[in-house]
């Protein structure tokens, strides 16, 4: 279906509307959508330029039942800027300004569109940084990163994106500009409506402003890797050094077949077996903490163990860890992953889910490389498959979901930071239960009544009932 959205050049200036097929097919799809081939072209594109922008477009779909679906850099991964069921894609990028730093209360205002480096660039002159900023800062925004509660390497000391929100002004469905939380550092006022817009991705309202707390930056950073034989050695061995309570900044591992990618992309001629890339933070005792930690990666048997202060050499260093994506997707053009794996489990249960999905790409002799932010029990994985060939695509399918379900029974969680979208909607109900998930649909129909505010995701049986049918990938 496709709706009327003329009404909007009576709403907005000539350069902030588009009704082009080329602007449009630009917000058919985020990166998880291209990958599934599930791109749904929008009816119309808008450019907001200010909270009052917002407002206006969303009081006037609203009224005539027009779905908006946020949309920024596009970078998600389980299609949630995907426009499921057209209407209006609102695109935020340029509201893109930062408002306000404050040093002395270690806080930054920005609008949604800010990229996530130029957080860091902004306060980097005061002696601060973001904690929590994932590794695709330098390509997606602070509002995507809001609305998808995103994590990264550094979430084993710092936590999510989500705990250094601050304050968060928002658009609801009708137009509505609400504040939410506080600029004081902690508030137990009212119902806690700023964590309820993070991680919504844009289904309970549009994020136009938000309150950051920063950090002062470490005055020690040390980083290098950890070369093991057997991965099993690997995954307790980081499984040993967070319950041991070795503080760690960023532990990631990667698989011997992630290695080999690796390799095989940057020519980096190292050693195809597992790794744990490190970073350490501290303004004192920094050599203790390393200490430490290769002292508990000895017992597990570790080959090789090196640690660097200079940036240069710890770039060098972690060069197989942060190039790994695109290691991957090069590795061999006639396959690809099904979907982007993306599991969190429990520190304890971190080697069995590790072991779990490498035993079933053995068992179906099917490509199942392994990697992630390991000290925080995230997992991801790439199921790699030829798409040509649908007895490997299902197979594949079924290793996916097998991983997924397995992650939920350990007690973990079906996605650790990309959310639902409409890729991880039928894991919904079996991670939190009928009740709780109907308790959320009451949440949504409580902030979007109309249900406009990028329908499809998480809830879709939400706009069945309203006589829309899920719309087939579209290059109209």
């Amino acid at each position: 279906m496709s709706y009327d959205c003329a009404f909007l050049t009576d709403l907005l200036p000539e350069d902030q509307v588009s009704f082009g097929k080329s602007d449009r097919g630009n917000h058919a799809a985020d990166w998880g959508a291209e990958e599934a081939d599930r791109g749904v072209t929008p009816d119309a594109v808008v450019w907001p330029e200010s909270t009052d922008d917002v407002s206006t477009v969303l009081a006037a779909a609203n009224e005539r039942g027009v779905p908006v679906t946020p949309y920024a850099a596009g970078t998600s991964l389980e299609g949630n800027a995907v426009p499921q069921f057209r209407g209006i894609s609102l695109d935020v990028t340029r509201m893109d300004d930062v408002l306000e730093v404050r040093p002395d209360d270690f806080q930054l205002d920005v609008q949604p569109g800010v990229m996530g480096s130029m957080v860091n660039e902004t306060v980097a002159n005061e002696g601060m940084f973001f904690p929590p900023m994932p590794s695709s800062a330098n390509i997606s925004t602070v509002g995507g990163m809001i609305v998808n509660d995103a994590s990264g390497q550094k979430t084993v000391k710092y936590g999510e994106v989500g705990d250094w929100v601050l304050e968060l002004e928002a658009v609801l469905a009708d137009g509505t500009v609400i504040e939410t939380g506080s600029k004081a550092v902690k508030t137990s006022a009212g119902y806690n409506l700023k964590d309820l817009l993070v991680g919504s991705e844009g289904t309970l309202g549009v994020v136009t402003r938000a309150t950051l707390e920063l950090e002062g930056r470490p005055e020690q950073i040390r980083g290098g890797r950890a070369v093991f034989d057997d991965l099993d050695d690997a995954s307790n061995a980081i499984f040993d050094a967070v319950r041991s309570g070795v503080d760690v900044a960023k532990i990631e591992l990667i698989d011997s077949l992630a290695a080999e990618m690796a390799n095989d992309y940057l020519d980096t001629g190292l050693p195809d077996r597992p790794m744990v890339f490190l970073e350490f933070h501290a303004n004192h005792g920094v050599r203790e903490e390393i200490d430490f930690c290769e002292a508990i990666f000895r017992s597990h048997d570790v080959e090789l163990f090196e640690m660097s202060e200079d940036d240069e050499r710890m770039a060098e260093l972690w060069k197989a860890r942060s190039e790994l994506a695109f290691a991957v997707q090069s590795y061999d053009p006639d396959l690809r992953p099904v979907h982007p794996g993306d599991v969190t489990v429990p520190i304890s249960r971190y080697p069995e889910i590790i072991r779990y999905a490498k035993s079933l790409g053995e068992e179906h002799d099917i490509l199942v490389p392994v990697f992630g932010h390991a000290g925080d029990g995230n997992v991801h994985y790439s199921v790699m498959v030829d798409p040509e060939d649908p007895e490997m695509l299902e197979t594949g399918e079924e290793i996916y979901a097998s991983i997924v379900k397995r992650a939920i029974r350990m007690g973990g969680t079906c996605t650790g930071e990309h959310g639902i979208g409409f890729g991880k909607r039928e894991y919904l109900e079996l991670e939190h239960g009928e009740d709780a998930v109907e308790a959320m649909r009451r949440v949504k129909a409580g902030f979007d009544p109309n249900d406009i505010l990028n329908p499809g995701k998480m809830f879709p049986e939400t706009i069945e009932e309203d006589g829309r049918v899920e719309l087939p990938a579209s290059d109209d």
